[in-house]
This record gives structure tokens, sequence and C-alpha cells, in this order.
């Protein structure tokens, strides 16, 4: 017998499985090609069009002895993502066992993402296919090759990072000249090629124009409006319909002053502005009365002219326009939006009330007060003028506070900035801190020139024939006037309507120039300032609740 040892087979190593364990011997035979083409968006002054792909990668499949070019596949997207229809028919022909070599022209033609290209190289390794790459040594089917492969998807993954850096930066540096930092236009603008800064669409400028008047002036909420141009025809910038999201973003979007914002960079006067801002700071007083997520859908209904201004007493969620067909007409009333969602098993049983009703009585203390109100409004200044110089002092100290803020802000801002400039901090660290105390510094800044106008502005009466002309036109609405101007003149002049026990209370505003839409002159729009005051008049309108057989 032999005294050698019996040889034993060495003991399987554990641990992930090779990336090329399983692909296929073509070193005799035909080896199947498929090549994968892709262009991005990123690629247009770079030599990688399909077409030179296509070529470079036939030729390269012909100089190779065996190899047999049998399908083709290619995409025109980013390859950030593997969401691309010519990649996924790619794997599924490689699934199939349509071709042995998946061959590409570079490795980030496959893909930009490490995460993304470990994934797809798997698959193409539980096919039995391996991945090649014309350009660069990387072959699957063998160890230097599948190690080239990692080090070159870090790299393809790292240039995209510096792409999307660099695109990032050449925005910021056109915004910071007013120009137009990229993307799609907004509605109304053109983009000068030459200058690059937006100039007036001359079609869509005044639709954009008339988007705002129908907003602030007729308190058309934004899905009336979008409904409103559909009617007309007009398409949006895409040629599409109109949404209310649509229009909400216009009204939200600062170019049409005429600034330019991109990130942290704010641009003012860069380009002829479309709306003047007393217009577009209407719009936002409006939106935001308008916020309640609750009560946002219901408030842009013109059917309804309260919704937004009833609070319930019992649970403190607004009251909405709601229905109920009868055996002869619709009755409309104002409901509690919990019992609104929750039908009779929600906890607040607060009544509903009559809508047609409420809308008269209120339109009629509307009316009624605007009669003689005068002598009540020189009463409410008078109290206002002694509210204001008793909190002055207590405003003064906090816009001391405030400045104190801002400069100290400011100063560390600027210690960030000097310390990433000497090296002596990376922006990973500087970054993230710097952008959290610039929206700190613009919050402070906000709160700053609120006090300071708060204090410059003493309560002011209304403007001589102010009072008569909103009467007038109250009177002329209540007798012949549509939906829509009725519910405006309530928004305009009632800030909110209570629920006591002694009745329905109106809440009134004090008027201004600009609390009723302003006549139209040859020179466009009234341009006076609003007066601005806190001050607001109590009324009162004798109402019953509705009864729940109503």
């Amino acid at each position: 017998m032999s005294d050698k040892p019996t040889p034993t087979s060495a003991p399987k190593r554990r641990g992930r499985r090779a990336l090329t364990s399983t692909q296929p011997d073509t070193s005799t035979g035909a080896c199947r090609v498929c090549i994968y083409i892709r262009r991005s968006t990123d690629d247009e002054h770079q030599p990688f069009s399909l077409l030179a792909q296509r070529t470079a990668l036939k030729k390269y499949v012909e100089s190779h002895p065996g190899w047999v070019f049998v399908c083709e596949f290619e995409d025109d997207a980013s390859g950030a993502t593997t969401d691309r229809p010519g990649l996924k028919k790619a794997l599924d022909a490689a699934k199939a066992g349509m071709f042995d070599v998946l061959l590409v022209y570079r490795v980030d033609r496959f893909s930009r993402s490490l995460a993304h290209f470990i994934d797809l190289a798997a698959t193409l390794d539980a096919a039995n296919v391996r991945f090649a790459s014309a350009t660069e040594p990387v072959d699957t089917g063998g160890a230097i090759g599948r190690m080239m492969l990692q080090f070159l998807a870090v790299f393809a993954e790292f240039e995209r990072n510096m792409i999307i850096d660099r695109v990032k930066s050449g925005m910021t540096a056109k915004a910071s000249k007013g120009q137009w930092a990229g993307g799609n236009r907004p509605y109304g603008y053109l983009v000068d090629r030459d200058t690059q800064r937006l100039v007036p669409h001359p079609d869509e400028a005044p639709i954009l124009r008339d988007i705002f008047h129908l907003y602030t002036r007729d308190r058309l909420g934004t899905r009336a409006i979008a409904t409103e141009l559909n009617s007309r025809g007009v398409p949006n910038r895409t040629g599409k319909q109109w949404s209310g999201h649509t229009i909400n973003r216009i009204l939200d979007n600062p170019a049409y002053l005429g600034d330019i914002a991109y990130r942290d960079i704010h641009v003012p006067d860069a380009h002829e502005p479309l709306i003047d801002r007393d217009t577009f700071r209407r719009a936002q007083d409006i939106a935001a009365a308008r916020g309640d997520v609750q009560t946002q859908r219901a408030m842009s209904d013109s059917d309804y002219y309260l919704t937004g201004l009833l609070t319930c007493p019992q649970c403190g969620q607004r009251y909405v326009g709601t229905s109920a067909k009868g055996r002869t007409r619709r009755y409309r009333y104002y409901t509690c939006f919990t019992r609104t969602r929750y039908g009779k098993h929600a906890t607040c049983t607060a009544p509903r009330l009559p809508a047609d009703d409420l809308d008269h009585m209120i339109l009629r203390a509307l009316h009624d007060f605007y009669t003689t109100a005068e002598p009540v409004l020189a009463a409410m200044i008078d109290r206002a003028h002694a509210q204001h110089d008793t909190t002055a002092d207590d405003r003064r100290a906090e816009l001391t506070a405030i400045a104190h803020q801002i400069t100290t802000t400011a100063n560390a801002i600027d210690r960030y900035h000097t310390a990433f400039e000497n090296g002596t901090m990376d922006d990973a660290t500087a970054g993230p801190r710097i952008r959290e105390l610039r929206q700190r510094l613009a919050q402070l800044q906000a709160r700053h020139t609120e006090l300071d106008a708060g204090l410059a502005v003493q309560p002011a009466p209304p403007p001589p024939g102010t009072v008569a002309r909103i009467r007038d036109h109250l009177s002329t609405i209540m007798t012949s006037g549509t939906a829509t101007e009725r519910k405006a003149a309530i928004e305009a002049l009632i800030a909110e309507v209570q629920l006591t026990d002694q009745g329905v209370v109106p809440v009134f505003k004090i008027p201004n120039d600009t609390t009723m839409p302003p006549p139209e002159t040859d020179e466009g729009t009234s341009k006076e300032p609003p007066v601005r005051t806190m001050v607001r008049s109590v009324g009162r309108a004798g109402l019953e609740p509705a009864t729940e057989g109503l």
C-alpha cells in the first residue's frame, strides 16, 4: 500500500459567487455578440452619437475571429437610471439565451451608477452572458477584466456627479447674471438666444396677465381659471389643457415680477415684468387666505360665498359648502368639515346652516354697515391708534433684537466662507450649515421688514370716496351681480363670520383703495398702494341653525 496521502478536494470558499463563475467558454466556435448603444442628453458635444457608437462596435466585432454580430439595442436617455426600454430588451434577450457577449462602446454607456451597474452585471452573469467594452480593458471573461469593470463603474459614477455639479454651477452663474438658469421657460415668456434673458411672449403675455386679473379681481379659484381658459380654447405652454395645479404654480412664480430666483440666488429686475408687485402681493395674500388644506377645494367654488370664513364653535374646523337634493329643488348648506368627512358618526354635532339664507343675510349686513360706515370707522381708527402706540415700544425692542441677530448671522456666514476658502473646512461640512444660516437670515430680514413697516405706517381711514364706492358696488351686486362678484365682495370686506350663542357675527375689514376691484383707466389698473390695517369691525346678523329635517 502506498504511504502517500490520498488527495482530497480543496474546501469550498464561502462568500459571494464570482461574477463570471458560469460564463460560457467561447474560445472555440462562434461567439454571438449583442451591441448596446446609448446617447444621453449631456452628450451634445461629445463623440458618442448612436451612429458613431454603432459603426465602431461593428468594426470591433469584425476584428475578432469567431465573433458574430446577432442583435442591437439602443437608448437615448440618461444612464443614471435603469428604466430604459432598450436596456430592458437587451436584458430580456440575454435571459432568453440569444447572445453570449454584450458589447458597449464605453462602460458609462451601460450605466453611470455603481449600484445599478453591479445589479446589471449580476443579471448578465446569471444569464451566462459576458460583458465587454470596445474602448476599455474590460471583459468579464477574465479576472483582470472583472476588476477593471469595477474601477470603471466607479469612475463612471464619479463623472456623472461631476457633470451634475458643473450643470448646477453653470445654472447658478447664469442666474447670478440675471439670465434664465435653464429648464422649461415660464408661461408668458421666451428665452432670448443672444442674451439668455426672458422676454415677453407676444401671444402668452396677455393671457398671463388675465390669469392674475381673474384671480385677484374676479376672485376665481385656480380650478375655475383653468376651466375658463380651457373653455376659450387657450392651450398651456405645452399645448395641453390647463389644470388648477398649473395655475397655482404661475401665481407663485417670481419671474413674472421681473426677478430671477434660483436656489439661493435672487436677482430683482432682471427682465421685463409682466405683473406689478402690488398685484403679485395681492395674489399671495388671497392664496394665503385660501390656504387651509381642508377647505382649499371648496374655497375655489364661487357657489358658496362664506366657505373658509366660518369656524365650527365645537371642534374648530372650518365650515364647507355641501348640498342635498330634495323632491323639488337642491338645498345648500354650510356644514362642519368634521361632520362632512365622518358623517353622522362624527364626534362633532354642530348643526348645518342654510347657505342661501346665510349668504343673503351676510350681504345685507355688509350693505347696511357701509350705509353708516364713516362714524364707525372713525371711532375704530382712534382705537387702533391707541393700540399702535401702546405696542410700539415692544415692537421697537423686537426690531433692535432682530437687527442684532441679522448681523450675527451674516457674520457667521462670512466665517464659514472664510474657513472653506482657507481649506480648514470642507464643503460637506460648510455647505449645509451655510444654507441653514442663509434661510435663517432670510426669515430674520423678512420679520425686520414687517416690523419696520408696521412702525412706520399708522392705521389710517379709507381714502376719500372709498366707502361710497364700496356702498354703490354692494348695492349693484345685491340687485344684479353674479355669484362670483358677490363672493369677491365678501372675501374682500369680511375677515370672518363668528358663530356665537347670540347669533351669527360678521367681522368686517377696514376698506382701502385696493379692497374692491379698482376701476379700469386708460393707463390700466389703479396703482395706489394699499392702506393696510388690522382694525376690524363687528356687526350682527340673526340666523337660526338648520335643523336635521331640512
